[in-house]
């Protein structure tokens, strides 16, 4: 499709984006730019919509998702995403807008994935497996998920992998012949699918040759597995197009072939939604890595904060909130070649989904696809790698699991150029993107931007409100913060924590971040920090669990309000 036929079908959604359009479409009742209502039930009339309707044919979309992506392994200021061989997520990162700034909403794998379907801040705040009874894991039955919307206007809807928001809303996306599983980690010796796929290949179910195992507090009992590398059940080498991220890649490709060649589907826009599990511990590298793993051992080193935690034996840090100890504690990294291996482990898995992701990109170029389809690659959260002594993530808001990739590649006659982006934006916005591309606009409440005015590059990058969040998971942390971000080079991090004396102010542009809350030069900052994230708690309802406390205890930060506490008046 042509430059002008995109920018008429995306007209809704760059009006909401605040870039006028040529006219408005009820001047021109009947022509191709009306605007009319839908819902996405038409026997209720539950969930409308409205949809700038256009004769222009709407592109295949694809989201890719990764599980647990540390800024090490794709960020440009991270010296050891230079050594990484990722050429599929190079190529994209070249052919699309790659956001350097993007942060998840929580740094948990359901609530993040929540959010992001959703396009709101969630009131999920754990992972099911870690919950107590009573806590919501999963979205509710009158939630919208973003695919929803364009399996209501004719996409083909698939998807692949995790969903860990709860099944119900899925299935309502993409059909009750999807199976998608509901749980942290893959279920690699229960999906019949799966162990068919191996048995077809010739290939016995998985083990570990070499498993890198934890300790727990005395620094000698065993503790935490986080996987490694791994062979067949009979010994023998495990090969890559075996290993669980390829079969999904695999699975994938199936479907969107069915898609487009099925009497039922073709002619159709296809959505395909491919939720991977790695770079997620446990590891599972698969043989054809091991002159790779020499390469990275090469280069490869720890974390200077990880050398600050053994220099002062794990003792306990007056400026970091408790739950850090807690979960140096439950991670147990006291031998440093532990953490070596994981962290070379960590970037092979990485090197795994690549390649797993190169085959569907081959793909879509040998049918000619790639060029005017739709590219999202990103991960629901970040990772720690080792800093300040911990692995993967946790209920703290550290700048290292709120990072995340996001890179969208456009369709090519859209005339949007690759370029990078360093203005602040959340994995919130994605659903608001891909609405506005094809033209639809919720009437439901999304707390997420379209990012179509920076793509295209006609909005002047700004900081803006983005609120982080978390409960619920190896232990209890309610927390809450904001981002600060002045686009002169600027970027800053505040977050508050209810059980806790101890604030974070963090300098986002730091590789191995410190707490800056109590350093003298940086109270102004802090102050205008509070002062704003109060102002964003007392101004949404949602959030009024937060202003509670955080009112009392900043009291004397805060402007003075007169009112009655027990009724949130603000």
């Amino acid at each position: 499709m042509d430059r002008r036929k995109f920018l008429s079908l995306t007209s809704a959604g760059l009006a909401a984006a605040g870039i006028p359009k040529s006219s408005k479409p009820e001047e021109h009742a009947g022509s191709a730019g009306d605007v009319h209502v839908q819902f996405i039930d038409e026997k209720t009339g539950k969930n409308p919509y409205r949809l700038s309707r256009s004769d222009t044919q709407l592109p295949n979309i694809f989201l890719i998702t990764m599980d647990m992506v540390s800024p090490d392994l794709y960020h440009p200021s991270r010296p050891l995403s230079r050594e990484l061989h990722l050429p599929t997520l190079q190529s994209l990162m070249k052919d699309g807008v790659f956001f350097r700034n993007a942060f998840c909403t929580v740094p948990l794998c359901a609530p993040s994935r929540a959010s992001y379907l959703t396009g709101r801040y969630t009131y999920i705040l754990g992972n099911g497996e870690r919950a107590p009874d009573g806590l919501e894991t999963e979205l509710r039955p009158d939630d919208v998920i973003f695919p929803e919307y364009l399996k209501s206007i004719g996409y083909v809807t698939n998807h692949c992998g995790k969903c860990h928001v709860g099944t119900k809303k899925f299935l309502d996306a993409f059909g009750e012949n999807d199976n998608p599983w509901n749980q942290w980690s893959p279920p690699i010796y229960q999906d019949e699918l799966y162990l068919e796929y191996e048995r077809r290949l010739g290939v016995k179910p998985q083990k570990y040759s070499r498993e890198i195992v934890l300790l727990q507090r005395d620094r000698k009992t065993p503790g935490n597995s986080v996987g490694g590398w791994i062979v067949q059940s009979d010994g023998k080498p495990f090969p890559l197009e075996a290993q669980y991220s390829h079969y999904l890649v695999h699975r994938a490709v199936n479907k969107l072939e069915d898609a487009l060649t099925s009497p039922a589907t073709r002619g159709r826009p296809v959505y395909l939604q491919i939720d991977i599990f790695d770079p997620h511990q446990p590891l599972s590298v698969p043989a054809g890595f091991e002159e790779r793993e020499k390469e990275l051992r090469a280069v490869m080193t720890l974390p200077e904060t990880y050398k600050t935690v053994q220099e002062r034996d794990w003792k306990p840090f007056h400026d970091q909130p408790e739950i850090y100890d807690l979960y140096r504690e439950y991670w147990g990294l006291y031998n440093p070649q532990s953490l070596m291996d994981y962290r070379v482990a960590y970037a092979l898995q990485m090197e795994v989904v690549d390649r797993a992701l190169g085959s569907l990109v081959r793909t879509l170029k040998e049918r000619g696809l790639y060029d005017e389809s739709l590219i999202v690659v990103m991960s629901d959260h970040g990772e720690m790698n080792g800093r300040w002594g911990i692995i993967d993530k946790g209920v703290y808001l550290y700048p290292d699991v709120l990072r995340t990739p996001l890179v969208i590649k456009m369709p090519a006659s859209t005339g949007i150029q690759p370029h990078m982006v360093d203005a602040p934006v959340s994995l919130l916005d994605v659903a608001p993107t891909l609405l506005a591309v094809v033209g639809i606009e919720p009437e439901a409440r999304m707390d997420g931007q379209s990012l179509l005015p920076l793509l295209q590059g006609t909005a002047r990058s700004a900081d803006r409100d983005l609120i982080f969040s978390c409960g619920w998971h190896v232990g209890v942390n309610f927390a809450c913060g904001i981002q600060r971000w002045d686009g002169k080079g600027g970027h800053h991090l505040y977050s508050y924590n209810a059980s806790s004396e101890v604030d974070e102010l963090y300098d986002l542009n730091e590789v191995e971040a410190e707490n800056l809350a109590q350093r003298p030069e940086y109270a102004a900052l802090r102050k205008e920090m509070i002062d704003r994230l109060g102002f964003l708690l007392q101004s949404d309802a949602r959030w009024g669990g937060y202003w509670s406390p955080y009112r009392v205890e900043k009291f004397f930060d805060l402007p003075k309000v007169s009112g009655s506490m027990q009724l949130l008046q603000h």
